[in-house]
């Protein structure tokens, strides 16, 4: 993948920069619960604003389908946003309009306004022309710092990037200097944990990085589909019948790829997965006809943990447990601690991983926790993310 151009390649002072980025953050009776992403777009804003930048943020929340809700509107984030930058937010009354124009053309250098939900209009996921042109009106040059969005071919993550100078915040920067170095350039060995519960949403990912990884563990409820392929049995496990065969073809593929796949050789079980319930540890081999495998068990995180101390580079993505609750959570606590104590770069993606490892405490001790969700696994299995692939390369 070319490099992209940064806002350090591109004149600010006094230009109206479009400044797309991804708070769509979880929020519980009008409360912001996460506001990560949020602090994630935060260097970038500072960095315009001291440069001279009018900013105009542009950013979706929650799934309004082109519809106006104010449930979904976007003055919490402004507010929230304006408190981490100790200024005043201003929210336009649209998203494009003739409101937002107004505003716009009302800024002063270092001033920073926000536009209503982009997704209100209809077009914007549809990339339709009359909002790309009317996003185009307000801006002079667009800066994506949207990781966790650059795998939608949206107007304000694709389309408006093809009408102005389009460069990459500091976020997305890091991201894709981050998941880059783990598929073009990683210190070895170079250790992958793959979690979740299928593995048909992961399918992309393994494949991708068998070629490249020197050891690649499966956990979560995905591997009974792998234990299923083997043979074995798995109570009442989630298992995948239709993905019994894409296993067995990809423990082949592995050997013959040289990479060690590795899947848990422990279980923890139960009858009812609930808060409180009694569980066990069994082997992998062992799993009772009316119990499920939860997560993984002791001797599994101690054998992950050894991998994660010898390794060079660790990737992971996906709990390896049923996280949310604390007795199913012990797995993914003791890997991310192993993982946190090791002197590997660490890079780790998707939201519910990210969310899991900041309950336990370690995010701040990972080198890079990704904003992505579907865009780091999309990243991950080698596809072309549209709002990367729209933005100006570095040598052009």
């Amino acid at each position: 993948m070319k490099a992209k151009k940064g806002i350090d390649d591109i004149a600010i002072g006094g230009r109206r920069v479009l400044l797309r980025v991804d708070f769509n953050v979880p929020m519980e009776g009008g409360r912001i619960v996460d506001d990560r992403r949020i602090r994630a777009a935060v260097p970038t804003i500072e960095a315009l604003r001291e440069r001279g930048g009018r900013v105009v943020v542009v950013t979706h929340f929650g799934r309004p389908r082109g519809r106006v809700d104010d449930a979904l509107r976007v003055a919490p984030l402004a507010r929230r946003l304006g408190e981490l930058l100790d200024i005043v937010v201003p929210v336009a009354g649209d998203s494009g309009g003739d409101g937002s124009l107004a505003m716009v053309e009302s800024l002063c250098q270092g001033d920073v306004c926000m536009l209503e939900n982009i997704r209100f209009d209809p077009e914007e996921e549809t990339n339709g022309e009359r909002l790309v042109g009317r996003l185009a009106a307000i801006g002079d040059v667009y800066v994506n710092d949207a990781f966790g969005a650059a795998h939608r071919a949206h107007a304000s993550t694709e389309g408006v990037a093809h009408r102005l100078p389009a460069v990459a915040g500091r976020l997305m920067q890091r991201e894709l200097e981050m998941l880059g170095g783990v598929l073009e350039a990683p210190r070895r060995p170079l250790v992958a944990i793959v979690g979740g519960a299928k593995i048909s949403s992961k399918l992309g990912v393994v494949r991708n990085l068998l070629s490249r990884v020197d050891t690649l563990w499966l956990g979560g409820a995905m591997a009974c589909t792998f234990y299923r392929a083997l043979g074995e049995e798995t109570g009442t496990s989630l298992v995948e019948p239709d993905q019994i065969d894409t296993a067995v073809s990809l423990l082949e593929e592995a050997r013959g790829a040289g990479a060690d796949l590795r899947l848990p050789v422990d279980m923890v079980v139960t009858t009812t997965p609930q808060p409180g319930a009694p569980s066990e540890v069994v082997a992998w081999k062992a799993i009772p006809p009316d119990m499920a495998a939860v997560d993984v068990g002791p001797d599994t995180v101690r054998q992950m943990a050894e991998s994660c101390a010898s390794a060079g580079t660790v990737v992971w993505n996906g709990p390896l447990g049923i996280y949310e609750i604390e007795d199913f959570a012990r797995g993914t606590r003791g890997v991310a601690e192993a993982l946190a104590e090791s002197s590997a770069t660490s890079v780790v993606g998707g939201g519910d991983l990210a969310a899991a490892l900041d309950s336990i405490g370690v995010a701040d001790r990972i080198t890079h926790v990704s904003t992505g969700g579907g865009a780091t696994l999309e990243f991950l299995e080698g596809r072309v993310l549209p709002g990367v692939a729209a933005l100006l390369d570095r040598d052009s």
